[in-house]
């Protein structure tokens, strides 16, 4: 066996994080680990890595029981971990994350870089070594992630959420390279949601609920509405299916809306490079857009997605929108006000939601309770404010609402937010923004890292929210979430929205081969983002 987890048990003050855990991982399969938010897997996994020390249990790797005290005890003995959130410096090359930390292993020159070069070819990774991490998308900064750990040694690989943000046509290389992984006997550990792909990529799966082992599966003789029962210890809801609630009523205008890339003036040509030492260069007196022209009308009661690979526009669409990054030229127009010079905080104000694409980043302080996190973004309103002041108990009191209605997984609201698994984080930032009755919802991966009940309710929420004429832009890696909430759904490339899709025909694989540029026959083209109409009425 490559990996034997026996009567794990870990508490934590008020909470037990697993209680007598099972887990055998056989040597050159992969071995999926599921479960609700909060059922112990990230913990789990942070023993097997030396994060974090059992109170009770045994750890054996290839036969011999060891015990980790950290992370450098786990790779020494062939364990590694690539986590859900990348730890890459954006401003080093591959090359130089690779080595970091590990230059005693082969060098930070040629040596280094002829290993690295072999691992990428033997496993079909496509690593530039020379390539700056802050120019590759987020498929490669997980492959540069996986490199990391097998340079290092790794026999047996830990994956938290690996396919979160990938779409489709990533998501097959990526199983590519795991069965290149499993040939050569490699062991992986694969935490997913995504009960499909779990089926259909894993040999084994083990299902944890509330901490410990509830039972095993065989992909071959599993649903993913069995595993899914498994997981939450219950029949899950049958979804509703309604009739469409969008209105004629404009609620957001983007009109023309051009984003320039950062530091991009006339960048000269490569011979004789602009003033100020750019390094991207194109013809003399042209411009990067990183959002081109884009235009589009939201109105109540719609949801309309957006798809697109990441790195196409997205990003730089929601800061334009939320006002954290001034637009270049165009026009934002909320409730018929244009708020284009408006700061973020009069935006917020105004009723504009928002939950971003980064959680740790952008929507939480993690470092603070859970409490606080309840204030981000709404430190002027009710009940987080009375008049000029702050409101600390209000703030409490409805922080512990949140909680019992969204289900937040936690041993009280004083606990901070690192604390959280991060799907229960991810519920938090939802149930902050839903409760402020928001008029538009810029919802940025709103699912992303929770389970398929959690999932479930959130979808509930937005539908919910939407009937009483909410209305929201949706940016989704899950692009069965795209077509099972979007009322209207857009294709995003290179900063332009260059085709629109009937969510009620297009097929996931229709929808992710526009997303990389190829036509599909259940689209149309866009032109300049034509004139936007009130959808007409349909079933959804």
């Amino acid at each position: 066996m490559a990996v034997e987890l026996t009567g794990i048990t870990k508490r934590f003050p008020g909470v037990v994080a697993n209680h007598d855990i099972h887990l055998t991982v056989r040597k050159g399969t992969v071995h999926a680990l599921v479960g609700e938010n909060g059922a112990g897997k990230s913990t789990l996994m942070k023993i097997l890595y030396g994060m974090q020390k059992p109170d009770e249990g045994s750890i054996a790797v290839d036969g011999e029981q060891v015990s980790f005290s950290s992370p450098a005890d786990a790779i020494a003995r062939g364990i590694g971990m690539v986590h859900q959130h990348f730890m890459l410096a954006d401003n080093l090359t591959v090359l130089e994350n690779v080595v970091l930390g590990s230059e005693k292993l082969h060098g930070i020159g040629g040596g280094a870089r002829r290993t690295i070069q072999e691992i990428s070819d033997r496993y079909g990774l496509g690593v530039r070594p020379d390539a700056l991490v802050e120019d590759l998308g987020v498929a490669d900064r997980q492959r540069v992630e996986i490199l990391k750990v097998l340079y290092r040694g790794a026999r047996t690989l830990i994956l938290d959420e690996p396919t979160a943000v990938l779409v489709p046509q990533e998501v097959d290389a990526l199983f590519a390279n795991l069965r290149g992984l499993k040939s050569e006997g490699l062991s992986v550990i694969f935490i997913s949601h995504k009960l499909g792909e779990v089926l259909s990529v894993a040999d084994e799966i083990t299902v944890i609920r509330r901490g410990t082992t509830v039972g095993t599966a065989a992909p071959a003789q599993t649903t993913p509405r069995q595993l899914a029962e498994m997981m939450v210890g219950s029949e899950l809801p049958t979804p509703e299916t309604g009739e469409s609630t969008v209105t004629d009523r404009a609620v957001l205008e983007v009109r023309n809306l051009t984003v320039h890339a950062r530091g991009a003036v006339s960048l000269g040509t490569e011979a004789e490079p602009a003033a100020g030492g750019l390094t991207e260069f194109a013809p003399a007196g042209e411009v990067k857009k990183v959002l081109d022209d884009v235009t589009f009308t939201i109105h109540a009661g719609e949801v309309m997605g957006i798809a697109g690979v990441e790195g196409n526009g997205q990003t730089e669409l929601i800061d334009a929108l939320i006002g954290t990054k001034a637009a270049d030229s165009g026009q934002i127009v909320f409730l018929g006000e244009d708020i284009t010079p408006w700061a973020t905080r009069k935006r917020r104000e105004s009723g504009i939601g928002y939950i971003p694409e980064d959680r740790h980043r952008q929507g939480l302080l993690l470092e603070a309770p859970l409490w606080e996190n309840r204030i981000l973004g709404h430190v002027t309103e009710a009940p987080n404010a009375k008049g000029f002041w702050l409101n600390p108990k209000g703030a409490q009191a409805d922080t512990r609402r949140i909680v019992e209605e969204y289900d937040v997984r936690t041993p009280g609201i004083d606990v901070t937010a690192a604390s959280l698994s991060g799907g229960n984080q991810q519920k938090l930032i939802v149930g902050r923004e839903m409760s402020h009755d928001p008029k538009f919802l810029i919802a940025a991966h709103p699912t992303r890292g929770v389970d398929v009940g959690a999932q479930a309710q959130i979808w509930d929420r937005i539908r919910e929210a939407r009937r009483e004429g909410l209305a929201v832009l949706l940016i989704s890696a899950d692009l069965d979430e795209l077509i099972g909430l979007s009322d209207t759904l857009r294709v995003i490339f290179d900063g332009r929205l260059v085709a629109d899709a009937d969510p009620a025909t297009i097929t996931p694989e229709e929808l992710g081969s526009a997303m990389t540029g190829a036509a599909t026959g259940h689209l149309h083209h866009s032109e300049d983002s034509a004139a936007d109409t009130a959808p007409e009425d349909e079933a959804r």
